[in-house]
């Protein structure tokens, strides 16, 4: 299976006064990263597919439904661009999850799930993955992140 590393430059904004990326910033962090990844089309030297046409006058809107997030290490600001390694861990029925590595100093720093829902824009509903979408997805299928502090 592939997992694609995704290069994402942090800027400025994105540090807080403690000098390392706010947490609040991973999430914009990793909304980048999947676009670039699965929605854009060719990223990062051409790792990206486009897996999803979504968005206002495509029929489809792609809706976040649940994001867990662990922060293993601080992130300092780099002028170079974090590697940000991303894959589908789960296809569901109209949802996916899409696991998030973000690379620091001694291992992962961060490590995230988001729960997409793919939901039909004149309806509002949710609609199903279509066997094209799931063809697309087979390559970047992996294992979920392993969490450290997860209870049950």
């Amino acid at each position: 299976m592939t997992r694609l590393t995704i290069p994402v430059h942090l800027r400025w904004s994105d540090i807080d006064a403690y000098q390392h990326v706010n947490n609040a910033k991973i999430f914009t962090i990793l909304e980048e990263t999947r676009i670039a990844a699965f929605w854009d089309g060719p990223a990062a030297g051409g790792a990206g597919r486009k897996v999803f046409t979504t968005g206002p006058g495509s029929g489809t809107n792609t809706y976040i439904a649940r994001q867990e997030i662990e922060y293993l290490e601080p992130l300092p600001y780099t002028p170079g661009p974090l590697a940000v390694q991303l894959w589908i861990c789960h296809l569901g029925g109209a949802s996916l999850d899409v696991c998030y590595e973000i690379d620091g100093a001694d291992g992962p720093a961060v490590r995230a799930m988001s729960t997409m829902v793919l939901v039909d824009e004149v309806t509002g509903r949710p609609r199903r993955l279509t066997a094209g979408e799931r063809a697309a997805c087979q390559p970047f299928l992996d294992e979920p992140v392993r969490f450290r502090r997860r209870r049950g």
